[in-house]
């Protein structure tokens, strides 16, 4: 009794299923905001390069540009936290807004200017590398997400770990 009642329940909820569903795509909210209301950064993190343009025009955008990408710290003991500052500039015509740095794992931890960078300006991301268990070579990557194109970049601690 109870398994003939499943059976005609199925095609029921099934159809229901069916006849619930709206065929037309979803609308995006109309986008009211006035962009003055949200505060200075707002403007910024409005990527203004668009992918529906054949050519990109990144003349408008932050530019990241470091000193150097790459900190080779050459050979170190097991344990030892290998620290480096990597100076940049922002070489764009409007202001740097960091968003975010993030490394592979949380034996590499990265800190940076989390107020925004005139054009023009310097500042400096910290890494620290613990090498604590860590043997071997070893090239950890800092990626980090800004208002630039492309909207990722990425630095790198390298060297190796020796086990004494």
């Amino acid at each position: 009794m109870q398994l003939s009642f499943f059976v005609r329940l199925v095609p029921i909820v099934l159809l229901a299923l069916l006849l619930g569903c709206d065929t037309a795509p979803a609308s995006a909210p109309e986008n009211d905001v006035n962009e003055d209301d949200l505060g200075p950064v707002a403007s910024m993190i409005r990527n203004p390069v668009s992918a529906d343009t054949e050519e990109i025009d990144t003349s408008s955008v932050a530019r990241l540009d470091f000193e150097a990408t790459v900190f080779e710290f050459g050979e170190t003991k097991e344990g030892t936290v290998i620290t480096h500052d990597f100076p940049f500039t922002n070489t764009g015509s409007v202001p740097l807004l960091i968003t975010k740095a993030r490394s592979t794992c949380g034996c590499t931890v990265p800190s940076y200017p989390e107020a925004p960078i005139a054009s023009g300006a310097t500042g400096v991301i910290s890494v620290a590398f613990d090498t604590k268990n860590k043997y071997g070579r070893q090239r950890k990557p800092v990626t980090i997400i800004a208002n630039t194109y492309p909207a990722t970049t990425t630095i790198y601690v390298d060297g190796t770990v020796i086990n004494e």
